[in-house]
């Protein structure tokens, strides 16, 4: 089974144009179309349905694609593994992140990233669902929640601090909790699904539910429903401290201490070695946000002020 053939399909599945995908490889039409000819030739199935209008995969493509995208990465694992790891780090990165943190903290760091390592193109899929690593063919998936597959592998870029937060608008109409079950009293944003909030008590972890009347299902609307006065809400400070900082949200029960603690965390499946590609990924995330990310530095100095 010849690479090539497999790197031209992992392309074609993505740009849905065997022309575009074979460009981007230096491949002529012909040629490219020749190379998915005999991979289907090789694996003794059809992988591509070609149409006048567009392209897409069979359902034998939709099974091989994560299978071949697994092949491509280990060939690049066993190229760093000789060499003395000098290997320059190339290829496609597929990674999943949360939709309102890839939008407003990866997005405007990655042209660094990519002046970085020019050999390196990058395909995004921003979802506040918990997409699948191994199954969807990502490299990597940016999460806040603990690791519970025991075949992914993971490393801490930032901490992800959570608090209370509400409009001053709704505070000077319904007043501020001063206990975390004077919540259940009061009107609450949510993310979807999260309608019960937990906190770390001196009794143990006290379970609290709001009245929820807006549920959404992005981080950005919640915080932009609050900050129109809809209620309190829980949200991480990566994206809030802006709010914070205008005046826009204040902090409610600071001293709350709600559990789980969180951290952010690049995910990735498990091998010995790192392809070069996303271990440098990897290194520029946790450099780049660090042990006290430029959010809480910002809020921190904002309120010391």
């Amino acid at each position: 089974m010849n690479i090539d053939h497999l790197k031209l399909f992992v392309r074609v599945a993505y740009t849905k144009n065997i022309s575009a995908a074979g460009r981007e490889m230096h491949l002529s039409p012909a040629v490219s179309s020749a190379y998915i000819s005999k991979l289907e030739a090789d694996v003794g199935v059809r992988l591509i349905h070609r149409t006048t209008r567009q392209v897409g995969l069979t359902d034998d493509g939709k099974q091989f694609l994560p299978h071949a995208e697994s092949i491509l990465n280990t060939v690049e694992t066993a190229q760093a593994s000789v060499g003395n790891g000098k290997q320059i780090p190339k290829g496609t990165l597929r990674i999943t992140a949360p939709a309102s943190f890839g939008r407003m903290h990866i997005i405007p760091a990655i042209k660094q990233f990519l002046d970085d390592y020019p050999q390196i193109k990058i395909d995004f899929r921003f979802s506040d669902s918990i997409l699948d690593v191994v199954e969807g063919g990502y490299d990597i998936a940016i999460r806040d929640a603990a690791l519970k597959d025991s075949s992914l592998h993971a490393r801490k870029i930032a901490p992800d601090h959570r608090i209370l937060v509400a409009a001053p608008s709704y505070i000077e109409r319904h007043g501020e909790p001063d206990t975390i079950e004077a919540l259940e009293q009061h009107q609450a944003v949510a993310l979807s699904g999260l309608r019960t909030w937990e906190f770390e008590t001196d009794k143990g972890v006290a379970s609290i539910r709001p009245k929820v009347n807006l549920s959404v299902d992005n981080g950005e609307a919640v915080r932009d429903a609050c900050i129109h006065g809809n209620g309190i809400t829980i949200m991480s400070t990566w994206c809030c401290y802006e709010a914070l900082m205008k005046g826009q949200l204040v902090q409610v029960l600071p001293s709350a201490r709600l559990f789980p603690t969180c951290d952010l965390w690049a995910v990735y499946p498990s091998q010995r070695l790192l392809a070069p590609k996303v271990r440098v990924f990897i290194d520029f995330l946790a450099s780049h946000f660090g042990q006290t990310p430029y959010w809480d530095e910002a809020l921190a100095k904002h309120t010391s002020n």
